[in-house]
């Protein structure tokens, strides 16, 4: 499907434009290029600690701790697989992502409790099920720009569908994604769309609930756009005091369009364009699932 989302390539361009020039402005200690959890009335607190609090929320709540076998869709450089086998007891943590570059991060760890594969979720087939899910900020990447809502809620429902099915009974999912707040697509910047997120649309939030209708149970929704603007904007002043380096090591170009994404998603966050939600998910083990799909019963001008 051409539709489904950012291709390898894509996401190559972004993600692996050098792990050392991430390192300089995201939080050295994580390499965590998603938003925290921050105490909104400490403006004193590190990104760090941020960071931590974020990861051990996912862990929480989806109950990751003391399980066998957790998945991450969309690891990123590895702060949750680390964090689950480190710090929540997890014996074996999977990550999926399509980076080279994150994945040689993670393997140069060398933690046999932790596997990562460079492959979509679509293309994921685990040999036995897992007691839970993460996905932190992945799911921005699997359709799009230009597709249609029922489209969209198609291939979001094909992600967990296959969740649905690699997870034990009764297991949980914690979501965290970027999702239109008060915009739509055609308020979307094209200078994100064509110099950073290459091939990918953000979702709605009623996308999502459609979505996992039937399969999931959505359990809790927090919207946490203010600590995404306290999170861009330590982004922002880190690569700003290192310019000279990140020039350096990845050129002027580089540097530049991550100061102007990194200044446009801040406004972003600020204004409500958009917002970040995080979504806990209880697998429903009988569902009652509909036998077309979104985009079949939509046009037909009903849902069953």
């Amino acid at each position: 499907m051409t539709t489904r989302g950012a291709s390898a390539e894509a996401i190559q361009h972004h993600y692996d434009v050098s792990n050392d020039f991430y390192r300089m402005w995201l939080d050295p200690k994580t390499m965590s290029y998603t938003s925290g959890i921050f105490q909104l009335d400490d403006p004193n607190q590190s990104l760090s600690d941020a960071q931590r609090t974020k990861v051990d929320y996912h862990a929480q709540t989806a109950r990751a701790a003391n399980q066998a076998r957790v998945l991450d869709i969309g690891c990123g450089w590895g702060n949750m697989l680390f964090s689950l086998v480190r710090d929540h007891n997890v014996k074996h943590a999977t990550g999926l992502t399509l980076s080279k570059a994150q994945r040689r991060h993670i393997l140069d760890a060398g933690d046999p409790r932790i596997e990562v594969r460079l492959e979509s979720y679509v293309d994921h087939a685990p040999e036995s099920e897992y007691d839970a899910i993460v996905s932190v900020e992945a799911i921005e990447h699997f359709a799009r720009f230009g597709l249609s809502w029922a489209e969209k809620v198609d291939i979001y429902r094909e992600l967990f569908s296959k969740a649905h099915a690699w997870l034990k009974p009764g297991g949980w999912m914690s979501l965290q994604m970027t999702t239109y707040g008060n915009s739509c697509s055609a308020s979307f910047d094209q200078f994100v769309a064509e110099e950073i997120f290459r091939e990918a649309d953000l979702p709605r939030l009623s996308e999502i609930c459609a979505a996992c209708d039937g399969l999931f149970s959505v359990e809790t929704v927090l919207n946490g756009r203010e600590h995404y603007v306290r999170t861009l904007r330590h982004w922002l002043a880190g690569l700003r005091s290192r310019r000279a380096d990140a020039i350096a090591t990845a050129g002027m170009e580089v540097y530049r369009r991550y100061d102007t994404f990194l200044r446009l998603s801040t406004y972003m966050f600020e204004s409500g364009a958009c917002d970040l939600q995080r979504i806990a998910l209880r697998r429903i083990d009988t569902p009652r699932v509909r036998t077309q799909t979104l985009s079949t019963t939509y046009n037909a001008g009903a849902i069953s």
